[in-house]
């Protein structure tokens, strides 16, 4: 799998905004099948920083409807990452 695509997008929210300030921790949607090793060197190798911690979660996907058509939107998957301590925030992050 290329690092391009373990990482398919940066989760700002408010508990994500917390979190990089508290914890220096960032978290992002994640490909759906890449393991915390895959994630760790995506994270190193693209935002040239070191990380400590790698958490996932994976979530299901919820029911969607569009008029009367039903559906399921895909699962997917979150990862907070931990960045080593000394380590500074990359600049998508800050707001």
């Amino acid at each position: 799998m290329n690092i391009y695509d373990v990482i398919r997008r940066p989760l700002i929210t408010e508990k994500g905004h917390i979190q990089r300030e508290a914890d220096s921790t960032l978290c992002f949607e994640v490909h759906k099948d890449a393991n915390k090793i895959e994630i760790k060197q995506a994270v190193e190798t693209v935002f040239k920083v070191k990380v400590s911690e790698v958490r996932t979660s994976v979530f299901a996907g919820k029911l969607r409807r569009r008029g009367r058509f039903t559906g399921y939107a895909s699962d997917w998957k979150k990862a907070y990452v931990r960045l080593a301590p000394g380590q500074k925030v990359p600049e998508y992050a800050e707001i």
